[in-house]
């Protein structure tokens, strides 16, 4: 069978750097602006094709480490691409940050955007890595998307699944069994509610601030959803399909998109929030 370009680019989690620009972009910002000081070293968790690492790099000369921990062999090697220019300032790490490994550094900054629902449920692990890797005085800034969930626990990017499976005749009733049987945990489900989440940081840090905004997604039409959807979550849901029906899944998810970017003048729109971390002492949770 020969794979759709759809199909090939959510096996690798390729053309993420157009897919980021529904989303991310403003994540990478509104977290850079809220670095304070001269940082000398940044460990970005999550660093895909190094899009915050170049950012901050650019922004903040004092940087003389930009580390990056990452999963994907694909997104590692287009990062490398990208940050080849800075030298030995970058260091990127093939990384799984449900059990991350200990690093030699101490970092003035960590940052994780739009990452932590995927370690759930042991978002433990990462977030004490993270207070054992911070300078004394560091800070750590997370992103997390709230989107709002029903009895099932689906919301997000699971509704939008939900209805291109029934357009490929799966009834709407039907999914979330579908989507246990699988294996596959819905995304607003993986995402804990910000207080639950509140409750889970001060374990182990110190919420200083929080910031919170809507994140809103537009599209132009159904191909730019369908690219954005492979590129940020690969075969994850698609897998609940016989492999020769995920090229008409992915056609159905941004056909979805390009319906509601009609109708709502939108393709989804949800809480996301900022969090200004920093260690508690004599440890934690």
């Amino acid at each position: 069978m020969t794979l759709s370009d759809t199909e090939a680019q959510a096996r690798t989690l390729g053309g993420y750097d157009d897919a980021s620009r529904l989303r991310q972009v403003h994540d990478r910002d509104w977290v850079l602006d809220r670095v304070t000081g001269e940082p000398g070293v940044l460990v970005d968790l999550g660093s895909g094709i190094g899009q915050l690492l170049e950012a901050a790099l650019e922004r903040f000369p004092s940087l003389r480490s930009a580390v990056g921990l990452e999963r994907s062999a694909h997104r590692i090697a287009e990062a490398t691409a990208r940050l080849r220019p800075y030298g030995a300032r970058v260091a990127l790490h093939p990384a799984d940050l449900t059990a991350p490994a200990p690093l030699p550094y101490r970092a003035d900054v960590v940052t994780m955007t739009s990452v932590l629902h995927w370690l759930y449920p042991v978002e433990h692990r990462v977030l004490a890595w993270v207070r054992d890797h911070l300078a004394p005085g560091g800070s750590f800034l997370l992103t997390t998307y709230h989107p709002a969930r029903d009895a099932h626990g689906l919301g997000g990017e699971d509704d939008l699944v939900r209805a291109a499976l029934t357009g490929l005749g799966i009834p709407p009733e039907a999914v979330p069994e579908l989507l246990d049987d699988r294996g596959v945990l819905p995304i607003a489900t993986r995402t804990r509610p910000a207080d639950e989440l509140g409750e889970l940081l001060a374990g182990f840090f110190t919420v200083e601030e929080w910031w919170e905004r809507e994140a809103v997604v537009t599209v132009r039409d159904a191909a730019q959803y369908e690219h954005f959807h492979a590129a940020t979550f690969g075969d994850y849901y698609a897998s609940v399909l016989d492999p020769a029906l995920h090229a008409d899944f992915y056609r159905a998810v941004g056909r979805v998109a390009e319906e509601r970017q009609r109708t709502l003048g939108r393709v989804s729109a949800m809480p996301v929030r900022l969090w200004r971390l920093t260690a508690r002492t004599g440890g934690g949770a």
